[in-house]
């Protein structure tokens, strides 16, 4: 008995929804009621098809805003500390 034959198109559906949704193949897989290793080479073969087009490929652009928020969320997180030890100050000095 052999393994059923997929359509590229069905089998590119299913891959596409594992990349670009971050689905877990073997959830994805047990949706669609395949093998979740059958998934699981039919999206390494995809990304060795394309690895320029990979889920975790980050452009230029979003290294530089990644870079840019992190540092935007550790001034924020200091001047929080700082508001925190100031109101804890003025707590204490008119208690």
């Amino acid at each position: 008995m052999s393994a059923p034959k997929y359509s590229a198109e069905f089998e590119e559906q299913v891959v596409l929804e594992i990349v670009q949704e971050s689905g877990p193949v073997a959830g994805v897989a047990g949706s669609y009621g395949l093998v979740a290793q059958t998934v699981g080479n039919w999206v390494a073969g995809w990304r060795r098809e394309h690895p320029d087009l990979g889920a975790d490929a980050v452009t230029a652009e979003e290294h530089a805003e990644i870079k840019r928020l992190k540092a935007e969320l550790r001034e924020a997180r200091m001047e929080n500390e700082f508001l925190k030890k100031a109101a804890a100050f003025f707590a204490q000095e008119s208690g």
